[in-house]
């Protein structure tokens, strides 16, 4: 395994870097089910956008001094919804409560997630859900894993036997992406066996890597709802793309992911 030179001149693995960022999602994931339990009430904006901060501050007090102290000089992406390339270095990819609507509302499906990316390319995740106790972790070239066990994806070969899935990037999105989103499914209910249709993309992309689910799209996006994803379905064996089937970069305004063998006929569908 190769070993990185962290700024303070400690010489550390990146499998021990990955160790170390597991316990500290582990621990924040911790403290967001302390808060999970009744459905938060919420009568305005304002209202939701306070509680949903509230739980993003208690993952972040943990994960914050954490992160930093094992990569000092790396940036610290402030806000998980923003998209794009980022500037040259190493930064931290962080979403504290990936689906945090879903924790205000009582449902499940949500997880904690951190992702240190080089030169705008993931080269570690990890991918908490404190609801089950499941830890995903990617290390680029160390393959996929979930809780140790090494992960692949669908070995399926035909999108007519295919579950698939999408996601809606964020609230209040634009109308062409939402026109869009929609022709796409109405696409994939005719061309695919199953759709499923939730938030948030984390947990599909898991599915994906874990052969469960066989493609996974979503339009527009944010960089912490998608590298992680995008880090686990490759190291599982998967494509990732855009969806007219262009190679994926965070300045994409789509992304596909799915087993090999369903890919272009995943993309043909989207793209048409």
């Amino acid at each position: 395994m190769s070993e990185t030179l962290q700024p303070t001149g400690a010489t550390i693995s990146e499998a021990d870097l990955l160790d170390r960022t597991t316990g500290a999602v582990q621990a924040a994931g911790a403290a967001l089910r302390e808060r999970f339990g009744e459905v938060v009430r919420h009568r305005t904006r304002e209202e939701l956008m306070r509680a949903l901060a509230a739980n993003d501050d208690a993952a972040l007090d943990i994960l914050r001094p954490r992160l930093t102290r094992l990569r000092p000089e790396a940036g610290w992406v402030e806000d998980e919804l923003d998209g794009g390339a980022l500037p040259s270095g190493e930064w931290w990819v962080v979403d504290p409560a990936e689906g945090n609507v879903n924790h205000l509302h009582a449902l499940p499906d949500w997880a904690v997630t951190a992702t240190l990316v080089r030169e705008n390319q993931p080269v570690l995740t990890v991918v908490h859900l404190p609801m089950t106790g499941e830890t995903y972790t990617a290390l680029r070239g160390g393959g996929a894993h979930l809780d140790g066990r090494s992960l692949h994806v669908s070995p399926t070969e035909d999108l007519g036997l295919s579950i698939v899935a999408t996601s809606q990037a964020r609230p209040d999105e634009d109308e062409k992406v939402v026109r869009r989103v929609g022709a796409s499914i109405t696409a994939m209910l005719t061309d695919a066996l199953v759709v499923r249709t939730a938030v948030p993309a984390t947990l599909h992309l898991l599915n994906v890597a874990a052969g469960r689910i066989d493609a996974f799209w979503q339009f527009a996006g944010a960089r912490a709802d998608l590298l992680p994803g995008a880090l686990l379905v490759t190291e599982a064996g998967g494509r990732i793309s855009d969806a007219e089937g262009r190679p994926w970069t965070p300045r994409s305004e789509s992304f596909v992911a799915a087993a090999p063998g369903v890919h272009a006929a995943a993309v043909t569908t989207l793209s048409r």
